[in-house]
């Protein structure tokens, strides 16, 4: 199921309950739920670099910081930790991001707990870019992050 190279021969039934082990509830609590789709021999022998470590460390790195000096001594170290009154005043967004996250959590189904997951995924990417806002960009990335609410909702 979801492999774009092979047909699930699966039943209706046999995925409805398989999916029906994993409870709403219960991914509600993972931040990030993303698909990784299967890789072709092509992909696998390809001498195409991604992105160096060293890189990914400095801008992990320089987030860490960010988020260190936002929350100070408030016993948080990390966007995750943010409580419902933190997320007004540190992951607050503009009209537009706003308005992106109505249409996700009405077409999407998503509870207030994926609410939550998606504007703290959202600040962690907008420090992650060295933005102080979140912006609508910021937003859609995070939302594209919760891939499994679209199957199980």
């Amino acid at each position: 199921m979801g492999d774009n190279k092979k047909q699930c021969s699966c039943s209706y039934i046999q995925i409805h309950r398989y999916r029906a082990k994993v409870s709403g509830p219960l991914l509600d609590r993972f931040d990030i739920q993303i698909e990784v789709p299967s890789l072709n021999y092509r992909e696998l022998t390809s001498n195409k670099a991604g992105e160096p470590s060293k890189e990914v460390r400095q801008r992990v790195n320089s987030a860490r910081k960010i988020q260190k000096a936002r929350f100070g001594n408030n016993g948080i170290y990390s966007n995750s930790q943010m409580t419902p009154s933190m997320l007004k005043r540190f992951a607050d967004t503009n009209d537009d991001g706003k308005a992106l996250l109505q249409r996700a959590i009405e077409k999407l189904g998503l509870s207030a707990r994926a609410y939550d997951r998606i504007l703290k995924v959202s600040r962690t990417i907008a420090d992650l870019d060295s933005s102080e806002e979140i912006n609508t960009v910021h937003i859609s990335e995070a939302i594209q992050y919760r891939t499994l609410d679209r199957y199980f909702n």
